[in-house]
């Protein structure tokens, strides 16, 4: 797959469940990097938001929605711990398309090492490399003294998933690097 030189829109919800001084879509908002968006009616109308329940993986077949359509990416910024109903609340007031991401393991200090326990900007920095933008991705993570780390550590299925022909694949291609159970 060819890299993409046009640059994605981003943006996020902030639902200000976590301490702002630690928050990373706070921090590439300041940056001037990502818009941060608390009311739903200001979020762009069209792209793709990043919703891990959703059970619909961010495929190849999502990608010309974001490159030749000018979608816009959009993370959604809340507390794991608070996750479903803050999915509930922002899935009601958008006609966003929602996507998760295949497994990744995080490289934030709070949740190092865990498989999808991604911070908002790892997920966005995900989200590009996928779609063929990997610049705008390392672009993303080099606001945190870890972001780098976050490529380093996902290489391989990175790799692998930006390959990958159909969301049917890249679903698959998780068995090859993480010990988790297929579904029946």
């Amino acid at each position: 797959m060819m890299a993409h030189s046009k640059d994605v829109p981003i943006h996020a919800i902030w639902l200000a469940q976590d301490d702002p001084k630690k928050n990373t879509a706070v921090k590439l908002s300041k940056r001037g990097t990502i818009r941060l968006h608390e009311r739903f009616t200001k979020l762009p109308r069209k792209g793709i938001i990043l919703e891990p329940l959703c059970g619909k993986v961010l495929g190849p077949e999502d990608h010309s929605l974001l490159l030749e359509d000018s979608g816009a990416l959009v993370g959604l910024d809340c507390s794991w711990a608070q996750i479903e109903e803050s999915v509930q609340q922002v899935m009601k007031r958008t006609r966003l398309k929602a996507r998760m991401l295949p497994l990744l393991l995080a490289a934030n200090p709070v949740n190092w090492g865990k498989p999808s326990k991604l911070t908002t900007a790892e997920a966005l920095a995900a989200s590009l490399y996928l779609i063929g933008n990997e610049k705008q991705a390392r672009d993303l993570l080099s606001a945190f003294s870890w972001g780098e780390q976050f490529f380093v550590l996902n290489k391989e299925p990175l790799d692998a998933y930006k390959n990958a022909r159909s969301s049917k694949e890249l679903v698959e291609l998780q068995f090859e690097f993480f010990n988790i159970e297929r579904p029946e």
